[in-house]
């Protein structure tokens, strides 16, 4: 059986998942959502050509993801797909640039913090989660070389690089809320994650809520520390698409959440080649990708978005209402209640 013709037989089911899903959350197809792709044929022969429904997939690559540096790098969707469909590979440079890039239909599938794919939603971004990367490590706050703040309490009054809307923003907000000290005692330079390490290294700011590898590569490099570390306060890694998308392309969802399941097994089973493609792509030392990889990231867990995830969102919620990122906290419930389409992650076939 092609591949064409596999993914084609597990699509139909997630058609009709994901249908009822949409109609669910007010996205069945009208003037403003797209039908949905009808389902194959089940009489065709198993060997018959299928058609692909797009001929263009417009896809993220971060090196915060690094699931998705091996699928670009071992090329298997272009493999995939062949000459009929022209797959872009757009970097993102944050939560929040995947989340623009969504918002704004260039890419249809992008790579996410958690915490910023509810932002995302909570704020009227049609977007869904089909797919969990990793359980990074990937946020914590981080002084200069020679500093003399030993405890998040001693913020109060400084300046603080984060860049906001993404996991290491609201990994500050709540390291802030733990330690007692009201967001307005802190001055919250808004940068980007590269630029808030240079801020931090050349004294511009007291502290930067840091993001890998960028964050390993300054230990390594500037000697930086890391002031405060909680894996709790760091959200999953969220693998999210258009619901426009997801309407009119099922196919093609279901094959890139094929791929990044084909990448999982192949990234546990060649760490030392993933530290090499990260190492290369993000510009660092192989030692600091090492860490990021071997230390800070679990690739090995559930891909489908559920209760684990939704257990850590449900903390981070309130904090948006509270800091004025969103308006209502029954937005933010409304959000969390139809964010996940586990259905692909559900169906999903890495062989």
């Amino acid at each position: 059986m092609s591949i064409r013709t596999a993914v084609s037989a597990r699509v139909s089911a997630t058609v009709l998942t994901l249908a009822t899903a949409l109609a669910l959350t007010g996205c069945v197809a009208g003037e403003d959502t797209p039908a949905a792709a009808p389902e194959p044929d089940s009489t065709a022969s198993a060997d018959a050509l299928v058609e692909w429904s797009a001929d263009v997939l417009n896809i993220d690559f971060a090196t915060y993801n690094p699931l998705s540096l091996v699928i670009k790098d071992q090329g298997w969707l272009e493999e995939a797909l062949g000459d009929d469909v022209t797959v872009n590979w757009i970097q993102s440079a944050g939560s929040n640039k995947a989340n623009e890039a969504l918002r704004a239909g260039a890419v249809d599938v992008g790579s996410t913090a958690g915490s910023a794919a509810l932002l995302a939603r909570s704020n009227g971004s049609p977007i869904k989660t089909i797919d969990i990367y990793s359980q990074p490590e990937w946020a914590a706050i981080v002084v200069p070389a020679g500093s003399d703040i030993t405890d998040v309490s001693q913020l109060a009054g400084k300046s603080v690089a984060a860049t906001k809307g993404t996991d290491p923003y609201f990994f500050l907000l709540q390291s802030l809320e733990e330690a007692g000290v009201p967001l307005d005692q802190v001055e919250v330079q808004n940068l980007q994650h590269a630029d808030g390490k240079a801020a931090l290294e050349n004294g511009s700011v007291a502290a930067w809520a840091g993001l890998d590898p960028l964050m390993a590569a300054s230990e390594a490099t500037a000697g930086s520390t890391l002031l405060y570390r909680n894996v709790d306060f760091n959200t999953y890694g969220f693998l999210n698409a258009t619901e426009s998308f997801l309407g009119t392309s099922p196919d093609l969802a279901q094959l890139v959440v094929d791929t990044y399941e084909k990448a999982r097994a192949w990234a546990i089973a060649n760490p030392d080649e993933v530290v090499s493609i990260l190492a290369e792509v993000a510009a660092i030392d192989p030692a600091v990708a090492e860490t990021v990889i071997t230390k800070r990231t679990t690739l090995d867990l559930d891909p489908v978005p559920g209760d684990a995830q939704r257990k850590v969102l449900a903390v981070v919620g309130p904090i948006f209402v509270a800091n004025g990122d969103v308006p209502t906290q029954g937005a933010v419930d409304k959000a969390l209640d139809e964010l996940f389409e586990p259905s692909f992650a559900e169906n999903a076939d890495p062989s």
